[in-house]
């Protein structure tokens, strides 16, 4: 076949790459600039910028395939790094990586392909696509602990059945930079990136801070109650579940507290007590099924983080768009992460999560003793 691999400039992209190449096919790889790679063109485990794309050239001519070099950088800064501040602007907590995947990587760059005449598109994702009796379908990583189906929850049906994914079925990522070794490549011993890839220090508070200083406007730490418990130096420095940077508020009445919501239009943040059960219905918006959508309650497993164990829910489509999952048990739903739907490997769809009403007392917290609720983010 006619392959566009994705190319990074590390170690998995590399070796996707490399073994399809090895396999006899044409492979056309495509690095994507993606941001402004100044600030970490010398910085170990970046990605998509400065010596990653010299890397991914290395790769290319070892390998003896033809690269490009795509200039995305204006639509990664409108698709990925706007809503990213933005959301954190709302009292949300975004996912960057969904966003990328969503718009660069698995629209602009499939485009991209098919345009070229390719077959496929292959990334360097561990995820797996198999075939099942109706059609293309998503299951996790062989390897759990590198499984990124989670990012991956937006991936059409349509999408899917043009990708693929040569490390999902690997046991591990020594064995990964196992076969890098084999073939050669000159990236095999490269560090794995590490955080925000347009981040380069790693605070990303700063980062808001400089493209939305509203965001970091001082407000008021409360209780659910409404007791003001201290002050805050921006809402986009918090997320719902969080500990760290509540200063006074940290105990109340000698309990350790975390941040249970977030009202960016009065900028409060409001804490509850470590142990607090959180909710156990969770509205979604933008959801993407790779099942028909189920519109009465079906059985599955869903996860609310990236690094957390799938916990058992059930799920049902909503009439007026969008889903509604109930949590077998109590948790903690930050808005604007994803909430993604399992039945054993295989992944079903997912969505974001919406902010909730909030009633009674906490609603006199969040939104002010005189006003009667908070509005939907």
């Amino acid at each position: 076949m006619r392959v566009v691999a994705a190319m990074s400039g590390g170690v998995d992209s590399s070796v996707v790459a490399g073994l399809l190449a090895e396999a006899g096919h044409e492979v056309i790889g495509i690095t994507l600039q993606l941001y402004d790679h100044g600030a970490a063109a010398g910085r170990k485990g970046a990605c998509c910028a400065g010596q990653d794309i010299h890397d991914a050239k290395r790769v290319a001519d070892h390998l003896g395939i033809t690269h490009y070099v795509i200039d995305a950088e204006a639509r990664f800064r409108a698709a990925v790094i706007a809503d990213f501040v933005d959301s954190y602007a709302g009292g949300e907590t975004p996912v960057p990586c969904v966003r990328c995947n969503q718009s660069v990587k698995f629209g602009d760059l499939l485009t991209l392909a098919r345009d070229l005449g390719a077959d496929a598109l292959a990334t360097g994702h561990y995820v797996q696509r198999i075939e099942g009796e109706s059609g293309v379908e998503l299951h996790r990583a062989a390897d759990l602990e590198r499984d990124q189906s989670w990012f991956l929850f937006a991936t059409t049906a349509e999408q899917l059945a043009f990708c693929r994914f040569p490390l999902g079925a690997m046991a591990s990522k020594a064995s990964v930079r196992a076969e890098a070794a084999r073939l050669g490549l000159p990236v095999a011993t490269k560090p794995d990136s590490q955080d925000i890839c347009f981040v380069p220090d790693g605070h990303y508070a700063d980062f808001v801070a400089r493209l939305r200083p509203d965001a970091m406007a001082a407000g008021e730490i409360v209780a659910g109650d409404g007791r003001v418990l201290g002050r805050h130096g921006g809402v986009a420095r918090y997320t719902v579940g969080q500990a760290k940077r509540l200063g006074a508020a940290t105990r109340d009445g000698g309990e350790r507290q975390v941040v249970v919501a977030l009202d960016a239009a009065r900028r409060r943040v409001v804490v509850g007590p470590r142990g607090s059960r959180g909710t156990d219905t969770i509205r979604l918006r933008e959801v993407n099924w790779l099942i028909p959508p189920p519109h009465a309650p079906i059985p599955c497993a869903v996860k609310l983080r990236a690094r957390e164990a799938p916990q058992p829910a059930e799920i049902r489509a909503l009439p007026t768009g969008g889903a509604e999952v109930k949590l077998a048990t109590h948790a903690l739903a930050a808005p604007g992460q994803a909430c993604v739907f399992y039945q054993d490997s295989r992944v079903l769809g997912g969505g974001f999560i919406v902010a909730p009403q909030v009633d009674g007392e906490a609603a006199a917290a969040v939104s002010g003793a005189s006003c009667g609720g908070v509005a939907q983010r």
